[in-house]
């Protein structure tokens, strides 16, 4: 019994910041309020503080979960000394499918509303996003010393591609002309033909 419960709940809290972040998007995180999330939800508003003790509370958590989706699965790559043209790939990789997958409503969340969170909830965020780079300007680096890619400023490099990533939430349609695979192999050649 108490494994549904905290899957009950769990499917709860994935709800309401699934709602929020929409919300936050669309209406802008000052002008949504507690009660227009527990509407959307099909909630009272008093039933969200069960699982958040503020609306700020559920911004730092999607900004959170999503940078530490993207950065779990290539942390390791920070220190390891392996190829640079695979890393560079399964960087650019991870990013878009996070970019596009369910989360993709938050659009540029990210950026817009950072702002909101106390200090120290922005510094979690902050770091989040300084790991990510560390990883970037390592894979770089690598590929710079290992002469596969021309001398750069990592930092303008990796910014540009990541920044590529990121606005693809405004364009990009799997509908229409291409598949996530092929936007990934087609950013991933992209900037190889910048580094090479």
């Amino acid at each position: 019994m108490p494994d549904v419960v905290i899957k009950e709940n769990s499917k709860q809290k994935t709800l309401i910041m699934q709602k929020s972040q929409v919300l936050f998007w669309e209406k802008g995180y000052a002008e949504t309020s507690m009660k227009d999330i527990a509407n959307e939800c099909g909630f009272r508003p008093a039933n969200i503080y069960n699982f958040f003790e503020s609306k700020e509370e559920i911004l730092f958590s999607i900004l959170k979960e999503e940078m530490e989706e993207i950065v779990n699965p290539i942390r390791y790559l920070e220190k390891e000394d392996g190829d640079p043209l695979q890393q560079l790939r399964l960087l650019i990789e991870t990013h878009v499918k996070i970019t596009l997958g369910e989360k993709r409503a938050s659009k540029l969340l990210f950026d817009t509303e950072l702002r909101n969170l106390s200090p120290e909830r922005r510094k979690v965020i902050l770091n989040l996003r300084d790991e990510y780079n560390r990883i970037g300007y390592s894979i770089l680096r690598r590929g710079i010393e290992k002469g596969l890619f021309r001398k750069v400023d990592e930092k303008i490099a990796l910014n540009l591609i990541a920044s590529m990533i990121v606005r693809t939430r405004l364009w990009f349609s799997p509908e229409e002309w291409m598949t996530i695979d092929d936007l990934i192999e087609f950013i991933y050649q992209f900037a190889l033909k910048g580094l090479s």
